[in-house]
């Protein structure tokens, strides 16, 4: 009987351990982005809140990262979004939405389509692991033809 109760209060507080971790990491983060010029027709969609296990994983299968073309006339050719650790971020396997994988790495993913449509949506979910869930960080760069948009467009992280 003394076994049991140890093991629940072991699940127990590793519960707490776990809850404590994703009240750090679960709050909401803003990036910082890189001043676009006027006209640029591409947002970019990031996490805004996201959890992690206690092992630094973040749970639901990764973290989205992406572009959308807010533009209502108007497809771009050759459009790719590459995803590169800065601070403290490993990757695992990735999942392109609208386009392919076409390079991935341990700190880079890129995601890239021959067309991005007029209200289409580019981007890739990558399983993320933390080494750091206080100081993390990825740049974006957005590459493609047809639109007026910086290449760097800035950062993501805490």
């Amino acid at each position: 009987m003394n076994r049991m109760r140890t093991t629940a209060t072991v699940l127990a507080t590793a519960g707490l351990l776990t809850a404590a971790q994703l009240g750090l990491a679960g709050g909401a983060f803003a990036a910082t982005r890189a001043p676009q010029s006027a006209g640029c027709p591409i947002d970019l969609v990031y996490p805004s809140r996201f959890y992690i296990n206690s092992h630094g994983w973040v749970t639901n299968g990764g973290l989205y990262f992406g572009i959308k073309n807010v533009s209502t006339t108007k497809a771009f050719k050759n459009a790719s979004l590459t995803i590169t650790d800065m601070k403290n971020i490993r990757f695992g396997s990735a999942k392109a939405t609208g386009g392919k994988v076409t390079h991935k790495t341990s700190t880079t993913v890129t995601v890239s389509t021959g067309t991005l449509n007029k209200k289409a949506s580019l981007g890739v979910t990558v399983q993320t692991h933390l080494l750091n869930t206080r100081a993390y960080q990825v740049k974006f760069t957005l590459r493609g033809s047809g639109w007026t948009c910086a290449v760097n467009q800035g950062t993501w992280g805490n």
